[in-house]
């Protein structure tokens, strides 16, 4: 489907865009006195909707100002319209108000009903909020009623485009598509790396509505000239601060010169960062920020008890296997590792007394689409994952988070527990801190007395000898900065450091090694005894006995990463 624009589009400069006679008429988008948006601007006063459902004034008795103090809502820009308090109140069509009554929504959440009525008039929008408060709808509603106000063409190329930073939550995006336009009759696909390319050209070529892609697989098919752009009037960057985190900046920048400059853009964010701030400033227009909550500092859903627990690499194994213990059956727990060997590390130990499977980048889709499936069915209750997992991945009732390695900053540490707590219910966090971890314990203390948690002595005594976290101190600028702060982009380095074998532990989060000869001088609790006898088949053993002696065979052979991927490839 190598379409006429594909060409001209390649030709484009960035000081001279060139269009195709349809938009010849249009003023340029950067111009403020244009009184028309090509994105038409529906809104329920000017667009009408199929079988329209009664209007409320703001379906509650409760004025404006108080509904957005109660919510922690900021509204910044020169147009600050009032939330929807209620569905009935949105003008939507009757066919996605069944859908959404269908699902059990009673109300809309405060992302949504603030920035409804902003994308309904055709805005571009920044919306700041935590992970787990309803962004998806927030975007994919208003993008619904732009596909039924434009009518384009689906064969000619989509109308949204949303883009997301790992092929989870991309194919998540497109469930929820799926789900809530199918009564709309509203067409959408995929495209993520780590599977062929022909399915997803082929829905191509027949003609959808949203495309929901991951950056380097849609520029894989930009480039191959199997996609067309120039139709997308309503492009989303949904968590575009992991995307940037990711690099994937010259991918979405690239992409973005593909598509019309006359549309409507929403960036949705967890967190507010400089180089997402200057991105903003780059790609969208005049446009209205929404802040759910404190966007100035990082801070942790309120909703999710946060234990963590100063220990050592060799007791986590332990501790483990008593929370897994605690835990009524079929709760659905998520333990996070920071490297793929000890995800199959542990997942293999765990598997037969707990029903774990693992998730991490070297699995295929079809492995990860697989485990996914079965952890939200419940038939495989707990999931061990690397930080593929931290984002956007919305599973319902996962009681349970636990860090078993500790992320490499607390902005990973505030995701990772994001995975609990999810639509106003609440979730217990356990998180592993050892020695190796002190440099963010200053930056993790503030995150737990902002979300009102209890902060271990053991905890505080670590933040003098810690020094400063990962990230740069800058990074969290002052919501005075507007857009153009200027932040280091990349200023986050992961740590790829190879595993050492060490008589005290492995230091660097790996598989602990057994070893009686030395005490327990950070938690106090005394080292496990070994076993009696050589039980290799590990029968009548309990887990943490099995899990030492397994790691401990291997211990003597030394622990090294994986080679480093490139950031920002297309098999995310």
């Amino acid at each position: 489907m190598r379409c006429s624009c594909f060409q001209q589009h390649r030709n484009e400069s960035s000081g001279n865009r060139v269009q195709s006679g349809q938009y010849a008429d249009h003023k340029a988008r950067s111009d403020p006195s244009s009184e028309q948006r090509y994105s038409a601007g529906p809104n329920p006063a000017t667009v009408p909707p199929t079988n329209p459902v009664p209007q409320a004034t703001n379906g509650s008795s409760m004025s404006v100002d108080a509904y957005r103090a109660k919510h922690e809502i900021t509204v910044i820009g020169n147009e600050k319209p009032a939330p929807f308090m209620s569905f009935q109140s949105t003008g939507f069509p009757s066919e996605i108000l069944r859908e959404v009554q269908q699902a059990g929504f009673s109300a809309p959440s405060p992302i949504q009903a603030q920035s409804w009525p902003i994308s309904l008039k055709g805005r571009d929008i920044v919306a700041v909020a935590k992970t787990g408060s309803g962004k998806t709808l927030g975007y994919l509603l208003p993008g619904f009623i732009q596909i039924k106000s434009l009518r384009q063409n689906s064969r000619d190329g989509p109308t949204v485009l949303v883009l997301s930073p790992t092929r989870e939550l991309a194919t998540q995006i497109q469930d929820e598509a799926i789900k809530f336009g199918r009564s709309s009759r509203i067409s959408s696909t995929c495209l993520y790396g780590g599977a062929p390319k022909g399915p997803q050209i082929r829905d191509l070529e027949r003609g959808v509505d949203i495309v929901v892609a991951t950056p380097g697989r849609l520029n894989d098919i930009l480039e191959m000239g199997k996609v067309c752009l120039h139709q997308v009037a309503y492009l989303v960057l949904d968590e575009a601060d992991r995307m940037l985190d990711m690099g994937f900046e010259p991918q979405i920048r690239k992409i973005v010169k593909q598509v019309q400059p006359k549309r409507q853009t929403l960036m949705f964010t967890a967190t507010w960062p400089r180089e997402v701030r200057k991105i903003a400033s780059d790609l969208l227009t005049n446009p209205i920020q929404v802040n759910i909550g404190n966007t100035d500092q990082l801070v942790a859903n309120k909703s999710i008890t946060q234990h963590v627990e100063v220990t050592t690499n060799m007791e986590k194994g332990r501790r483990l296997d008593q929370i897994l213990r605690s835990q009524e059956p079929g709760s659905k727990v998520i333990i996070f590792c920071s490297t793929k060997r000890m995800c199959d590390q542990l997942s293999r130990n765990l598997s037969r007394q707990y029903g774990a499977s693992a998730i991490h980048g070297d699995k295929s889709q079809a492995e990860r689409d697989s485990v996914l499936s079965e952890f939200r069915s419940g038939r495989c209750p707990v999931l061990v994952a690397t930080d593929v997992a931290a984002r956007g991945l919305d599973v319902k009732d996962i009681r349970v988070v636990v860090n078993y390695d500790f992320p490499t900053g607390v902005e990973d540490y505030v995701h990772r527990i994001g995975r609990t707590g999810r639509a106003g219910a609440t979730g217990i966090a356990y998180t592993f801190f050892c020695e190796q971890d002190a440099k963010y314990a200053s930056d993790l203390v503030k995150i737990l007395e902002g979300a009102n948690q209890t902060v271990s002595q053991q905890l505080r005594d670590m933040v003098g000898r810690g020094g400063y976290g990962g990230r740069p101190r800058g990074r969290w600028a002052s919501s005075n900065d507007s857009y153009g702060g200027q932040g280091s982009f990349g200023g986050h380095s992961r740590d790829s450091s190879s595993f050492q074998p060490s008589a005290y532990g492995n230091q660097h989060g790996g598989t602990p090694s057994f070893n009686t000869s030395n005490n327990n001088q950070s938690s106090g609790v005394s080292s496990i005894p070994a076993s009696g006898g050589n039980n290799q088949s590990g029968e009548g053993l309990s887990f943490h006995e099995r899990f030492y002696s397994s790691s401990s065979r291997g211990s003597d052979r030394a622990r090294s990463r994986s080679p480093p991927k490139a950031v920002g490839v297309s098999n995310w």
